[in-house]
């Protein structure tokens, strides 16, 4: 049976793709040392982000813009990715298992699995792909806005990162729906 994990990384921040990964493990050739993402240092996440790659049945990454995000809020954008990472999926899966307690809109057999990062092997290995790409993701857009600070809190709004907002105003990568964020575009607006 091939079973599709699903998993996201960056809901919480105020800038940034959310990014949604699916995976189907080959189960003769699982990494070893799974677990969610936040639980493993940056190190051993690269080295399974690697090894997840190499040896998966299927995988897929979907990057969800600041601005879908704003135009669907981030529920909707999460779950769209969603779907859209198991649609990418060149193997067909017979269950999907997501993290969380929200069905993405996907056809066929779908769980949801609150903590599943952590109990499924598969939802696993979809949470650090997705983690991996986004810190990624974020540590480009910090070589395009240094001010921001975006390698060191990845878009989280963190004292520095509001401070920071509010200095300089918004780049194109916040999520202007975000309160934080709409507070320092009207700040800015103002000041002008």
């Amino acid at each position: 049976m091939n079973i599709a994990g699903v998993d996201e990384a960056g809901r919480g921040p105020l800038a940034g793709p959310v990014v949604t990964a699916a995976v189907i493990l080959d189960p003769n050739n699982t990494p070893v040392g799974l677990d969610d993402s936040k639980k493993l240092s940056e190190k051993k996440r690269l080295v399974l982000f690697d090894q997840i790659q190499q040896h998966a049945l299927a995988f897929s990454i979907v990057e969800v813009s600041a601005e879908d995000i704003d135009q669907h809020n981030i529920l909707q954008a999460t779950l769209q990715g969603m779907a859209q990472a198991v649609a990418r999926l060149n193997i067909k899966p017979d269950l999907v298992r997501v993290d969380g307690n929200q069905r993405p809109p996907i056809d066929g057999v779908v769980e949801t699995l609150v903590g599943g990062d952590a109990l499924e092997p598969a939802i696993s290995a979809a949470s650090i792909l997705a983690k991996v790409h986004r810190d990624r993701w974020m540590q480009t857009l910090h070589e395009r806005f240094p001010q921001y600070g975006f390698d060191r809190h990845k878009g989280y709004p963190t004292a520095d990162h509001i401070k920071a907002l509010m200095e300089h105003g918004p780049c194109p990568a916040h999520r202007q729906s975000f309160k934080p964020v709409s507070l320092a575009l009207q700040a800015h607006q103002c000041g002008q």
